[in-house]
């Protein structure tokens, strides 16, 4: 173990961790800085959409003809694109503290210090996708890929704060119904699904994100968007029966999270059907956009919380 530990390469943080730690609270605010950035880029993301400015910069990675900042001529679009754009390095910033915070605790967590490198990693695949999308003139299967990139990050900014503020959280005790943990992945099975199906309902939609003609995916907006009310009801059922579950458990921590995420989703259902029949008005749009971002971190930080007991179950189990 010496002779490896004495055969890796020094870095910069490696230097750092020897002079100097942060203390816990620091990385806890850290990860909550990180995880509010993830929700805004997705909250501009869909500002973005509905206001048509996807091309307000019409080239990436600078706004247009090798200027960084839009000109004049570009007029609101060009503004909130780069506003947008702008987000991201305040969100990399963000991730950056989490990076240096986690790895100058003593002890160090390596779950936490892993899953802050995974965010930084999804910002540079967000990015990328991000000026793929406009470099192909919003090519929705693209720009939807650009959404659940954003999601990606978003669940990697969760499962780290709930990490760092749960470590000092002991287990309630482990559980004795032996479908829970099947529950669980159906429940985040279902919630993906939502999710996926929910980028179609947005790329065959009137929203293409520019005011010019963009191609949209071919599908029958009404059909699929049917489909996605029917994925939600089903969602809406497993977390009202993963709800009931742990109460029989008697989980009181866990329950309280499902309990939360069921009020926001039921919310961000009341959103969508509201929208769907006043012919889908762009603050409801924006609205909607973010009930998913939050509906989204409700599901991750259940599954995990409920994951987390299931393990102790099997350790237990394992003894």
């Amino acid at each position: 173990m010496e002779t490896q530990t004495s055969s890796r390469r020094t870095t910069p943080l490696d230097l750092l961790a020897r002079r100097y730690t942060l203390s816990p609270r620091s990385l806890r605010w850290a990860s909550t800085a990180a995880l509010v950035m993830s929700i805004l880029i997705v909250l501009g993301g869909g500002v973005v959409r509905v206001t048509g400015s996807g091309l307000g910069c019409p080239d990436w990675p600078t706004c247009a003809d090798g200027s960084v900042a839009p000109t004049a001529a570009m007029g609101i679009h060009g503004i909130i694109e780069f506003t947008n754009r702008m987000l991201t390095w305040v969100l990399t910033g963000a991730v950056g503290w989490v990076i240096i915070a986690a790895r100058l605790q003593k002890p160090r967590d390596p779950r936490v210090l892993k899953w802050a490198w995974a965010q930084f990693w999804v910002v540079v695949l967000n990015a990328v996708v991000g000026g793929v999308s406009v470099l192909t003139d919003l090519n929705p299967y693209v720009v939807a890929g650009h959404f659940l990139a954003a999601v990606l990050l978003l669940t990697a900014a969760v499962v780290t704060r709930e990490l760092v503020h749960s470590a000092d959280t002991v287990p309630q005790r482990s559980v004795t119904n032996l479908r829970l943990p099947q529950l669980v992945k159906v429940f985040a099975a279902a919630n993906t699904v939502l999710l996926v199906v929910g980028t179609v309902v947005t790329g065959s939609g009137p929203h293409a994100g520019d005011s010019s003609d963009v191609h949209r995916m071919p599908v029958n907006w009404v059909g699929v968007t049917v489909v996605h009310a029917l994925a939600a009801v089903f969602t809406l059922m497993l977390a009202l029966k993963l709800y009931r579950t742990l109460g029989v458990e008697g989980l009181g921590r866990e329950r309280k999270m499902v309990a939360t995420y069921v009020g926001v989703f039921v919310g961000q259902g009341l959103i969508g059907g509201v929208q769907s029949l006043t012919n889908l008005p762009e603050s409801l749009v924006v609205l909607h956009v973010f009930g998913s971002a939050l509906v989204w971190v409700g599901a991750v930080r259940a599954v995990q919380a409920v994951n987390a007991i299931c393990r102790t179950r099997t350790d237990n189990l394992n003894v």
